[in-house]
């Protein structure tokens, strides 16, 4: 069977510190396993397959519903993670079917427009949001019409784990780490993504120009957008490599760089006053179609095309309001709120 093939050369070409295909820990329900496909790359097809995979392409990642073609969407962002991060698998060999699965998944939970969309449904709705919790909710419970895409524990971990907000570690080994070296790459590499094409989303929209980035960071990772991704990229692969340990390490002096140019970002890009402004309108448009959903339940179940309720109005409105692309939420707040001519 060629799935028992590929099975063994894993065990045969990969790292110690792997995650192998055969040993998975399995998934929530029984299912039989393909004769072609190891487990691991079974869920990656699962998840590029799917619908929440398909929306990412219209919601935000910065710059708020973009007309302009050059801005990265949530779509992209995922993307340029999974590159990265599957170069950083290669080179350590480990699994990199599981670190695209996981790379790939990661933001399927995600809002419309990006971080706003996510603080608005935290502030709401009674139990919180958190998009990372949402992306597993997804692949869970939402996904494949309410039957889930049914992913293997290894994959469910890493989408769960890959992010505590703006104060979780670059990289290290504590309690809320990934449990697999797959999971932990992704996790450095969706930091490394961001950091780095958030930057030059704004220099292309002219929020900031060249001249005002950090130069102490510059002189450390590099001039150039690829510069900084090769430095960030290398020197996690070489000093893992070096200390043969099964986490991921950076030198101090790139680690600090990263550090302090992840947090010049977020003082001079997101709490920029143009995004402010965008961020402060878009969390209206979010609580209010929460509110007015939450309220007409029967308006609601027509909109989701739903009969009836398995999770309670409050959980199904924010699950059907995280599912919104950019353009739909626009869209439906339209509809509800503003008039339309008289035809």
């Amino acid at each position: 069977m060629i799935r028992e093939k590929l099975e063994k050369l894993e065990h045969e070409t990969l790292s110690r510190f792997a995650a192998f295909s055969d040993q998975s820990k399995g998934r929530l329900k029984e299912d039989k396993p393909c004769e072609i496909r190891p487990a691991f790359q079974r869920d990656r097809d699962r998840i590029v397959h799917s619908k929440p995979f398909r929306r990412l392409k219209h919601k935000t990642q910065v710059f708020l519903a973009p007309a302009g073609d050059h801005y990265r969407t949530r779509l992209t962002h995922t993307i340029e993670v999974n590159q990265i991060a599957r170069t950083i698998a290669r080179a350590l060999f480990l699994n990199e079917s599981l670190t695209e699965a996981i790379a790939l998944g990661h933001d399927l939970g995600h809002t419309p427009f990006g971080h706003a969309g996510e603080y608005a449904l935290n502030r709401i709705c009674p139990s919180g949001f958190r998009h990372w919790e949402q992306s597993l909710r997804v692949v869970d419970l939402l996904a494949n019409d309410g039957r889930g895409l049914n992913l293997t524990y290894e994959v469910r971990d890493g989408i769960l784990k890959h992010s505590k907000g703006k104060d979780h570690p670059f990289v290290g080994n504590g309690e809320d780490a990934p449990e697999t070296m797959e999971g932990k790459i992704v996790r450095a590499a969706d930091i490394i993504a961001y950091v780095n094409h958030d930057l030059e989303d704004a220099r292309e929209a002219g929020l900031i120009a060249l001249t005002d980035l950090p130069r102490d960071c510059l002189s450390i990772l590099g001039e150039r957008h690829s510069q900084r991704i090769d430095q960030m990229v290398s020197d996690i692969i070489y000093q893992t490599l070096e200390k043969n340990q099964p986490w991921l390490l950076m030198s101090a002096e790139v680690l600090k760089a990263t550090d302090s140019l992840r947090e010049w970002l977020f003082e001079k890009v997101y709490e920029n006053p143009l995004i402010r402004s965008e961020f402060d309108k878009a969390v209206k448009v979010v609580c209010d179609l929460y509110q007015y959903l939450v309220k007409h339940p029967e308006e609601f179940m027509r909109l989701a095309g739903k009969k009836g309720l398995c999770f309670g109005i409050d959980q199904e409105v924010a699950d059907f309001i995280a599912g919104m692309t950019d353009r739909y939420a626009l869209s439906l707040y339209q509809e509800l709120f503003l008039p339309r001519p008289w035809d």
